[in-house]
């Protein structure tokens, strides 16, 4: 096989995000690839091409042979320490933007931050809100460090247990909440189990943090989480005791996905 070949061979290759790895290979933007499809790769190119191929081939994700993912209008650093962000994660951002002022000095917690989408989405869109988040990975959270931009209060540990003593307005979360047995984390092995999977058919991180928050929140502040598809009435059940004014919010596609309550 020749050293070089077209654009508009290389695209015919039987592989998923094909132009997209062709474009970290040279080094071009989509547009420039369908602009110039006679353009020919040099030997080098060519063999990273076919390396990134055959990585996707084998169930590699984009975002990890890329090293970054689009959440919320922003490109995040990811690895395979951190979850690849979803769209699903960006109703967190649209609940908490329409339910807390963005000029007044709110106090926020996340609770497992990974690559820092949700801290640091709502740092770039409130500024004057005074953001903290923790993540008991090492990994994660120096992907997090890299990604942010702004001064966010970073603590390494288990849910709350690295914080001192402070009390917040609103405390989020993307917990790991799938079933252990769940026949669709077959398709997400490349990314981290311990992020993914919780005991207790998949709540026993969100019962946690649940009977922790009221310990972490002033009165009258928020608890907002994501959540299973399936999960949404054991989680108002477990809410009912410490929380009030419960709510809860589809995801784009018709789901259930978050849940919203204000300590009583």
């Amino acid at each position: 096989m020749d050293s070089g070949r077209l654009i508009k061979n290389l695209l015919r290759e039987d592989v998923e995000d094909a132009s997209k790895l062709l474009g970290l290979a040279i080094n071009k933007t989509q547009e420039q690839i369908f602009s110039d499809l006679d353009y020919e790769l040099n030997s080098s190119e060519f063999k990273k091409f076919f390396s990134l191929v055959d990585q996707r081939k084998n169930g590699k994700p984009f975002a990890y042979i890329k090293g970054s993912k689009g959440f919320y209008e922003h490109e995040f650093i990811v690895s395979p320490s951190t979850l690849i962000p979803r769209p699903e994660t960006e109703l967190l951002i649209d609940v908490a933007l329409d339910r807390l002022d963005s000029d007044k000095k709110i106090k926020v917690l996340d609770l497992g931050t990974g690559s820092g989408i949700i801290a640091i989405t709502l740092s770039k869109k409130c500024p004057k809100w005074e953001i903290s988040a923790t993540d008991r990975s090492s990994e994660a959270l120096n992907i997090a460090k890299l990604n942010a931009n702004k001064h966010i209060d970073f603590y390494f540990g288990n849910w709350f247990e690295p914080l001192p003593h402070i009390k917040f307005d609103l405390i989020v979360s993307n917990p790991p909440y799938i079933n252990k047995q769940d026949p669709h984390l077959e398709d997400l092995k490349f990314e981290p189990i311990e992020a993914l999977v919780s005991g207790n058919n998949g709540l026993k991180d969100i019962k946690y943090i649940i009977s922790k928050s009221p310990q972490f929140l002033n009165k009258g502040g928020l608890l907002l989480l994501e959540h299973g598809y399936d999960q949404k009435k054991k989680i108002v059940k477990l809410l009912e005791d410490s929380f009030t004014n419960i709510k809860t919010f589809k995801d784009l596609n018709k789901v259930d996905r978050a849940i919203l309550a204000e300590l009583r």
